[in-house]
């Protein structure tokens, strides 16, 4: 089996049954961006970055279009969501075969446009996963299945942030996640910081820490 997305990655100091952190990026980003986050993260953890699959001009990728001129101030291809999504998941499994990491130990960790794909791995295919780190993105229901069984989503647990001056995605449309999870039965924790589009120093130690306590 070979991967179809380009990646790079950390070991573990484990030799087996590592938990396994994977890393989506933000729009127009790349695999380096999250991956600068490694070396502070717990050593036991086999760290992967993923790059998306859709290469933009003149650098940077997508994992889907976004057409900022549209109605609502943004329109997003759904279709080529779905695709993505589907893609992050064939990698899971990639990984699970590849390096001796734990396949009932793997947390997503999404920023941005990444986060938003990362919610719908999370719901459409939640045996794959258990934890969810989801750094500034929202819930995009549109690449959900129609139907979300409760009894198969009762193991998640996300730790969702934004920034509350964030000027690409409104932090209301941040906000509508805890209630959207809590829901569906789902454990969560949501925290907002006094920042933009980005990632707050003491976010990240926020949830290291909760990572830490999960893996």
């Amino acid at each position: 089996m070979s991967a179809k997305l380009h990646y790079i990655s950390r070991p573990s100091t484990l030799k087996e049954n590592a938990p396994l952190l994977i890393m989506c990026h933000g729009y127009g980003s790349d695999e380096n961006d999250l991956f600068s986050f490694a070396q502070e993260l717990p050593e036991e953890l086999f760290i992967i970055s993923l790059r998306a699959p859709y290469q933009m001009q003149p650098y940077g990728n997508a994992w889907y279009a976004i057409n900022f001129d549209a109605e609502k101030g943004k329109w997003s291809d759904n279709e080529q969501a779905k695709l993505s999504r589907d893609l992050i998941l064939e990698f899971i499994d990639y990984a699970c075969e590849t390096y001796a990491v734990n396949k009932d130990n793997v947390t997503l960790l999404g920023f941005s446009q990444g986060t938003i794909l990362s919610y719908s791995v999370a719901l459409t295919y939640p045996e794959k996963v258990k934890n969810i780190i989801a750094l500034s993105g929202y819930i995009n229901q549109d690449i959900f299945p129609e139907s979300l069984d409760k009894s198969k989503l009762a193991h998640l647990d996300f730790y969702c942030s934004h920034g509350s001056v964030d000027q690409v995605i409104p932090v209301d449309w941040a906000r509508q996640s805890k209630p959207f999870l809590d829901h569906l039965g789902i454990k969560s924790t949501y925290s907002e910081f006094p920042v933009g589009h980005g990632v707050a120093p003491q976010n990240f130690y926020e949830f290291k820490d909760w990572l830490a306590k999960r893996i």
